[in-house]
């Protein structure tokens, strides 16, 4: 038999390391992780993003920073000792002889699967400024990626001072660079409050709380706060904002403004599940873990062998938020069971928390983005990268620059468009473009599933999040390049003559050329 030499048959996958536990994330669960399976006499990896480059950061990944990050953000040296400093468990890591890299981020994961099958085991895909990106091949990968904030849009939220709850209280207390003195939070939720004593202890003022609702959603957490000079204002919603040339100067409600630097969204904390999603694990709406989470086993196995959450990435809920013991308490179990799969312990699952039932928080989101979005009192952009407002999105408008005239979707529902069943936010991603910006729809993700929901009356779990897709992180075609099987460089002209793809492999010339793109010859199937 002939092998196709295009093909990836026969090929090998560069591999920079092989190692036998990969930990991503070095939070609470994370650092206990690494640590866990270190004990076990694993050889273990632990890789954290964090320091984040500040061209990054300005993209809103991971987080939405929203411009007020310090000017300190700017030098590595300063921002992997202040981490450092506030993680005194990495450090400890560093001693034990624990592989640790910081401002390592994590930009795929890869399981053999029904539709891959030459992979030589799980391979994470790495990126750092110094080596580029290169592949580490694990016999076990635990994802303690963490959460991020969900996005909310209103005239103006788009300026710098806008910023996620989760970022700020990361900027205050992991870099001690959050460039905001005076702060309002939107949304009164347990893990926005939280967030609130967080900053406070850091030194910022938060000079409101607003919520849309009647009452405050963590009604206790939110008595404490005003104990402090903490007005909290309900049955509000931002209208706009007050600016100048450095940003946002104050929130302007329904009937009155407040004065502030920033407003830090906190509506909604949302599991990191943009690398387990794009590897192919499978994830549900779970109302009581905060969103869409991973289904796992008891051994916080996903449904990809091998790679396990712990953490906010595998749910969020009040007493988790508060009390970082349950994220560790994760990180270990994970770590016994990768432990067990890899013949270095005998550990039984672990019986580990579970969240209590939670208020609606399809609701209460979805809540959020009729108020703020849907009843604004002007247009603005829910996807800020690619300028796509809610009219646009709601009517599956193409993208303007394209200057198609209007079209008959205008007057037709989202199920007519799209068929039946709940409509799919990968369709309406592909026709308006909302959510393919260089944030990779971390703002907009889960407004364009909320706004969905809303245009067809269904709970907010009945539509999926857009899917993801790796590279998970922003990365230069510089930066990309990664060491490659030289057989595979031999060929590589073929990849830009696409229809030779389904042209049978002997009959393609043996150089790609222009001329001698044969678009005219029969394709058959592979």
């Amino acid at each position: 038999m002939t092998i196709d030499p295009r093909s990836v048959t026969g090929k090998r996958l560069e591999i920079a390391h092989h190692i036998q536990v990969l930990v991503i994330g070095a939070g609470p669960a994370g650092i206990s992780a690494a640590r866990r399976a270190h004990q076990g006499g694993a050889d273990v990896m632990l890789v954290d993003e964090n320091p984040v480059p500040f061209d990054v950061m300005g993209e809103s990944v991971p987080q939405i920073w929203g411009g007020r990050m310090g000017g300190q953000v700017r030098n590595r040296n300063a921002m992997t000792e202040r981490m450092l400093e506030a993680r005194p468990d990495l450090v400890e890591l560093f001693e034990l002889g624990v592989d640790v890299r910081l401002g390592t981020a994590c930009w795929g994961l890869f399981s053999n699967q029904p539709n891959l099958g030459w992979m030589p085991g799980l391979v994470a895909g790495l990126i750092d400024d110094e080596q580029g990106s290169y592949h580490v091949r694990a016999d076990q990968i635990i994802v303690a990626t963490g959460r991020r904030d969900m996005g909310l849009a209103f005239p103006g939220w788009d300026l710098p001072g806008v910023l996620g709850a989760s970022a700020a209280a990361t900027l205050a207390g992991l870099y001690g660079a959050f460039d905001g003195k005076r702060a309002v939070i939107l949304g009164s939720g347990p893990e926005a409050l939280l967030a609130a004593q967080d900053l406070m202890a850091a030194g910022v003022q938060i000079t409101a709380v607003v919520e849309q609702a009647a009452s405050p959603l963590a009604p206790q957490l939110a008595a404490g706060l005003q104990a402090h000079g903490v007005e909290i204002i309900c049955g509000q919603a931002p209208r706009g904002v007050n600016s100048d040339a450095g940003g946002v100067t104050g929130l302007i409600l329904r009937d009155r403004q407040i004065d502030c630097d920033s407003v830090l969204l906190g509506v909604g904390a949302v599991p990191m599940i943009d690398l387990l999603q794009a590897a192919g694990a499978r994830c549900g709406f779970d109302n009581d873990r905060s969103g869409f989470v991973p289904t796992l086993d008891k051994g916080l196995q996903t449904t990809l062998a091998g790679i396990r959450a712990a953490g906010d990435c595998a749910g969020i809920w009040a007493a988790k938020s508060a009390d970082p013991a349950l994220a560790r308490s994760e990180g270990e179990a994970a770590a016994n069971a990768a432990l067990a799969a890899i013949g270095l312990s005998k550990h039984a699952p672990a019986d580990l928390a579970t969240p209590p039932h939670a208020p609606d928080m399809g609701r209460y989101r979805k809540d959020w983005v009729r108020a703020t979005v849907v009843e604004a009192l002007a247009e603005m952009p829910v996807c800020q990268c690619e300028e796509v407002t809610a009219r646009e999105i709601l009517e599956v408008r193409p993208p303007r620059y394209l200057k198609m005239p209007p079209v008959a979707n205008e007057t037709r529902s989202l199920t007519q468009i799209l068929g039946d069943g709940p409509p799919d936010p990968d369709q309406v991603k592909r026709l308006t473009r909302a959510g393919m910006g260089p944030c990779q729809g971390r703002r907009c993700r889960e407004q364009i599933q909320a706004l969905l929901a809303l245009q067809e009356d269904l709970a907010l779990g009945a539509v999926p999040l857009a899917g993801y897709r790796s590279p998970v992180r922003p990365m230069t075609l510089t930066a990309a390049t990664a060491p490659e099987d030289p057989a595979i460089a031999e060929i590589w002209d073929s990849w830009f003559g696409m229809p030779r793809q389904w042209v049978p492999f002997w009959d393609v010339e043996p150089k790609y050329t222009v001329a001698a793109l044969a678009t005219e010859k029969e394709h058959v199937s592979e």
